[in-house]
This record gives C-alpha cells, structure tokens and sequence, in this order.
C-alpha cells in the first residue's frame, strides 16, 4: 500500500491532472490525500455564498473520492506571489511531514497559470532525499486550461513519460468534475467534458488504452 499526496493549486486541478489515477490508487487500497493551496476569500471581490458553494463542491469532491485527508494552505487565490518562496516552502513541508506520501502528484512547472509555477517551485523544494526519505516518485501531472497554455518553448512543453490506463474510471472522473459547475463549460471552452475526455483518448492512444492520464516523471527511487 502507498501514501498519495496531489497538490492542487485550485479545486478542480486534482480532477483534471489525476483524477482518474486517484480513483484507481484508492481502487487499488493505497490511501490519497488531497492538498489545496488556495481558496476564494471575500477580498477577491467574492461573496459569502460564492465562499460557501465552493466549500460545498469541496466537500463533495471529497466524499467522492473517499480521500483519506484533506489539507488547505488558504492561500487567497492569485495571490501566492505575496507569500515567499521560503513561507510557502515551511507550510507545504509541515503536510509533507505529516502524510508522508510515497508517491506525489504536482502541477506541471511550465503552466500558464503563475500560482501553479510558485507553488510547484516551492513544493518541488520538500522532496529532497535526505529531509523527505519518504517520497519515493515525485509526477507533474497536465492540467486543462493550463499546461497546454504553457509557451511552446523547451523547457516549457510538457513532455509525457508516464502513463496510467484510466479506462475504468473516466465515467466517473468526468461526474466529479461536473461538480465545479462555475469552471466547466460547453466546447470549445477548453474545460468543457468533450475536452476532457479527448485528451484522455489521445494519451490513451500514445499508451496503448482506451483512455489514459499522462505524467512527467521528475524522480522515482525503487
């Protein structure tokens, strides 16, 4: 059995980037746990019954997945950049400690998105060999409405070379995301369930499955 941890800069990032391969690591007895790095506050021109619909959609969320631990830095959204490399480092180094995955699910360095690349810089700092000798496989995972959004620039190109068959789980992985009713849309939108599951079928298709996630290896130790 192993201890999953996925970062999630936002709700709905642990969906898009794995939730498929979340539902076939708990089909498969290993414990998953689930890291949020921001949240709405009132300050980000939100109302209190915006803040409660996402609490709700979280607690779902949850219930759904069945996730052994939830964690919430509450960092308010876009605005990770206020908080040092340093303060970000000692919060998500304190979850680490205490879950002490095996194997870690992050968002992908190049994203768009600056929260993503702040956090992940961060996180990627807590799986040092010697602080954290529990962590045996660190994955970038591919976010819709993100990663492909990335400049297409070495560096900056998610290059798969992981792959996980999720073609028992893609019904499923599709109803979940229907949860984040605000950040879901018709296609072309890029995070419309047409989309969703394309990508799916063309990784799937690279794998040799139905359908599949895709991940960048950064380190496994066996």
């Amino acid at each position: 059995m192993s201890k999953v941890l996925v970062l999630a800069v936002h709700p709905d990032d642990e969906t898009l980037g794995c939730g498929g391969t979340l539902l076939k690591h708990k089909a498969g007895g290993d414990e998953i746990f689930w890291l949020i790095a921001t949240s709405i506050k009132e300050d980000n021109g939100l109302s209190k019954e915006d803040i409660s619909h996402r609490a709700a959609e979280i607690k779902t969320v949850v219930n759904r997945y069945n996730f052994d631990g939830v964690y919430n830095l509450g960092i308010p959204t876009t605005k990770v950049d206020k908080f040092s490399i340093s303060e970000l480092i000692k919060m998500i180094s304190k979850v680490f400690d205490e879950v002490e995955p095996n194997i870690l699910y992050l968002p992908f360095i190049g994203d768009i998105h600056s929260d993503h690349r702040i956090i992940v810089e961060a996180a990627h700092s807590c799986t040092k060999t010697f602080r954290y000798p529990f962590i045996k496989k660190v994955m970038m995972m591919e976010t819709i409405s993100e990663t492909e959004f990335a400049l297409s620039l070495k560096g900056f190109t998610f290059v798969p070379n992981h792959f996980v068959d999720i073609s028992d789980f893609i019904d499923e992985k599709l109803d979940i995301m229907k949860t984040y009713k605000d950040e879901i849309s018709r296609h072309p939108f890029p995070r419309s369930l047409e989309n969703i599951k394309a990508l799916s079928v063309f990784r799937g298709a690279t794998a040799g499955c139905k359908y599949a996630e895709s991940f960048m290896v950064l380190k496994e130790i066996w």
